[in-house]
């Protein structure tokens, strides 16, 4: 079995998330800043496949939520040491993201695991293995049985499906 297969995004956030929300309380983030910071960990995995860690989901999600939970952190500190008045500290732009885009990244992260669920099996497997297992044609087409070219045309298609989904239902 190709590494990329375990990668369920469904079944990770399910089987993950609550630990990462906990792992972020921990580190003395708010309730609501945890909460955002769990979703966006499970974001991020969709937006860059994993470097290291390709074979173990769990610690990959970690070490994503500790580097957003250090990136807040460096940002608050800059703040921390600005010297305004209280009614000039209200003026400034708040870089958090807001309830609307904490909502559409929760609906893109919903879209997207629909839209995996529905391809066919050898095509999700191929996506995942390339985008999430950081696998090459050649392996993804030697662990299926398939051609290089086939093995592109699934991948491509998956592309295809998940782009389609986005816009159909974003739009």
């Amino acid at each position: 079995m190709g590494v990329g297969m375990s990668w369920d995004l469904q079944r990770l956030f399910v089987r993950h998330a609550r630990e990462i929300n906990r792992f972020l309380r921990r580190r003395g983030h708010s309730v609501e800043t945890a909460a955002d910071l769990t979703q966006d960990t499970f974001v991020r995995l969709l937006a860059a496949a994993p470097r290291g860690n390709g074979d173990n989901p769990r610690a990959y999600l970690h070490q994503v939520a500790r580097n957003l939970s250090v990136d807040l952190y460096r940002r608050e500190r800059l703040v921390d040491f600005v010297d305004l008045p209280a009614e000039d500290f209200q003026g400034l732009a708040d870089f958090a993201p807001g309830p609307e885009a904490v909502t559409y990244d929760r609906q893109r992260l919903a879209i997207v695991a629909r839209a995996l669920s529905e391809l066919p099996e050898q095509t999700r497997m191929a996506f995942e293995m390339h985008r999430l297992g950081e696998r090459t044609m050649q392996e993804i087409a030697t662990d299926l049985h398939l051609s290089v070219s086939r093995t592109w045309a699934l991948i491509r298609r998956a592309y295809l499906h998940l782009r389609a989904s986005l816009n159909d239902d974003l739009i």
